[in-house]
């Protein structure tokens, strides 16, 4: 069984949370392409750090692709240029549509799909600093949320991380791969490792 996902990264966007995710789905052999949400197209990206990272291609090129799930890294600035790109809000409501994970983590559920009211009925996570942008029947205080209704998993911040890309590849692969790979990091006690 494999799987592909999309990782969608913008100027700002949080780099732990980024590179976090795709190591951890690279690790159980999911197929992982990156675009970029950058107004100009532009495939190296400066993260909120100043750590640069290369995109491997603008989203307008890989908008259409088949991908079981769409992953959207957080960091404030990063958040908003995703909020404000027609594009990449389009490519959400098409995953959706689609029936696919949505994999949102620190202050994109905020920032743009609470935004755009992408999901009337979802419970989803966030950046507690931004816990005000959501409705307050949808959030939930955990590391990590999946809503297995509307198929959207949603995380913290930088130190959930891995939580959070455990958990997808448990979603993607199932139980056994995400403890394989959990297997690999010397997780740090209170992070779920998905062993029996």
């Amino acid at each position: 069984m494999s799987a592909s996902v999309l990782v969608c990264l913008a100027p700002g966007s949080e780099e732990t949370e980024a590179v976090t995710t795709i190591d951890l789905l690279v690790r159980a052999g999911i197929s992982v392409t990156t675009a970029s949400v950058a107004d100009d197209g532009a495939t190296e990206i400066r993260c909120s750090r100043g750590v640069r990272l290369i995109a491997d291609a603008p989203l307008v090129r890989v908008a259409d692709g088949a991908w079981d799930a769409l992953v959207l890294p957080g960091g404030l600035q990063g958040a908003e240029c995703f909020r404000d790109s027609p594009l990449l809000v389009e490519r959400i409501r098409q995953t959706q549509r689609e029936g696919k994970i949505i994999a949102a983590i620190c202050a994109v559920p905020a920032v743009v799909l609470e935004h755009h009211q992408l999901f009337p009925i979802g419970n989803m996570t966030g950046y507690p600093g931004l816990k005000e942008q959501i409705d307050a029947e949808k959030w939930q205080d955990k590391r990590v949320v999946f809503d297995p209704r509307v198929n959207l998993l949603t995380s913290q911040g930088p130190g959930t991380s891995i939580d959070f890309a455990l958990k997808l590849i448990d979603l993607l692969l199932g139980k056994e791969k995400a403890a394989e790979v959990a297997a690999q990091l010397v997780l740090a006690p209170g992070i779920y490792d998905y062993q029996a």
